[in-house]
């Protein structure tokens, strides 16, 4: 029997005793008159007095509204309130996301609407239509359970903040292993599927045309078409080991190696070295260099320095190797003749093109600046970061605040025997283009 009451019926036997102490609740009945052997309920009721019925009614009234409300207060959550979600899941909801993609958004205005898109998912409402298109048959085919512009926006909103799982988990009430699955996915489509189609080494004479020329109006140099530089990205310690993963900022990273045009639209994209390695070995491991080397990249737009035949190049800092197709400085620290400094000049101010890219690839896209997935799935994560920069350039999508690496300083790069003949033309190509530069600048 509940204490409770018990409490209560004890009370009310006292209260009732003071009211009435010549009668009790618990004494023993009186014994039968001699007129009636039998005893009716209704004659019970008459003889006994009519207080202690009235308290033990009370009492009981009061024990049941007692026991009502603690069986409320301990009932376990109804169907109704198991399935009520707290406010901060409930606008990341799949209705949520349905509401303003196909309601809300087109009652603002262009520039609110792509502002707020931007805020959420790093870029305009158009820009995301174009990823979800291109993604929507890939992802279509895998059975994902969720709507693929809800997975594309949930994805691309890590990407631009930095959450990590577990964060997206509790947002979208969804299991942190799930999250993972379905950004694995999604990064996967943009590095392969939509890589071959925004990011292209530029052959078609048009855009080496558009490029030498901007790049000879920044810098003055004829024919150059690129800046090549590498950046390490930041990856959590517990994944990895060994002094190889620690870049020369002293925390655990792999590189990245792109190559810019004059738009700050990466044309090619490499991750295949941990952060400790130089960006001379990184160039070596990758595909570009490869074809560079082998004559697969031909550029047919050749001009004419001094003699010299001089084909489109790239310009890197003096961390890479001097080959016919990489310019590289004279020197680190000024000490060449005045046609030599002044080059290096100029190469440098072309070079910063790369590296303001790589800024604003870090500021767009937060995740690079401290990687929140595992090892295996890092390359495909930063690559899909730059087709996704890239297609924010082509867009002319507004560039956000950047993100940039601390000044970097290095040994210059050594040359390698089978790299000779190339460092040779590669060196007086470079003397040629550094005269020609000091005597048309000088004349002017």
């Amino acid at each position: 029997m509940d204490e409770s009451f018990m409490l209560m019926v004890s009370n009310l036997l006292h209260l009732h005793n003071s009211l009435d102490p010549s009668t009790s609740l618990l004494s023993s009945p009186s014994p039968p008159s001699s007129s009636s052997s039998t005893s009716s309920p209704s004659s019970l009721l008459s003889s006994s007095p009519p207080t202690p019925f009235l308290f033990f009614t009370l009492a009981s009234l009061l024990s049941y509204l007692a026991s009502q409300k603690k069986l409320t207060s301990t009932k376990p959550p109804s169907s109704t309130s198991t399935t009520t979600t707290n406010p901060e899941s409930s606008t990341f909801s799949v209705s949520a996301f349905r509401a303003l993609s196909t309601e809300h958004i087109w009652s603002l205005e262009a520039p609110l609407r792509d502002a707020q898109w931007r805020s959420m998912y790093g870029l305009s409402y158009p820009v995301f239509t174009t990823v979800v298109d291109k993604l929507k048959p890939h992802i279509a085919a895998s059975n994902l359970s969720l709507p693929t512009d809800y997975a594309v926006g949930m994805v691309l909103s890590r990407l631009a903040h930095g959450f990590s799982a577990k964060t997206l988990a509790s947002r979208y009430s969804l299991e942190p292993y799930l999250i993972s699955k379905i950004t694995n996915m999604v990064t996967r489509l943009l590095a392969t599927e939509l890589y071959p189609e925004f990011i292209k080494i530029p052959v078609s004479r048009r855009r080496l045309i558009e490029s030498t020329q901007a790049f000879e109006e920044l810098t003055s140099l004829p024919n150059m078409c690129g800046a090549i530089d590498g950046s390490p990205i930041k990856v959590k310690r517990g994944d990895i080991g060994g002094y190889m993963y620690e870049c020369r900022y002293g925390y655990s990273s792999v590189l990245l190696q792109v190559v810019a045009d004059h738009k700050k639209v990466f044309w090619d994209v490499c991750v295949k070295a941990p952060g400790g390695s130089d960006d001379a070995s990184h160039l070596r491991e990758s595909l570009l260099y490869n074809r560079l080397v082998s004559g697969d990249v031909v550029w047919d737009k050749v001009i004419n320095v001094r003699g010299h035949h001089v084909r489109p190049y790239i310009v890197g800092d003096w961390c890479y190797p001097l080959l016919s197709f990489l310019m590289t400085p004279f020197s680190p620290d000024g000490s060449g003749t005045p046609a030599q400094n002044l080059f290096d000049g100029m190469l440098m101010k072309g070079r910063s093109v790369v590296v303001d890219a790589i800024a604003l690839l870090k500021g767009r896209w937060k995740i690079l600046q401290d990687l929140n997935v595992g090892l295996t799935h890092a390359p495909q994560t930063i690559v899909a970061c730059c087709v996704l920069h890239n297609l924010c350039q082509i867009a002319r999508e507004p560039e956000p605040e950047t993100w940039k690496d601390p000044d970097e300083g290095g040994a210059p790069a050594r040359g390698l025997e089978n790299e000779r003949s190339l460092h040779y033309f590669g060196d007086s190509l470079r003397q040629a283009l550094a005269d020609d530069l000091h005597q048309r600048l000088s004349s002017r």
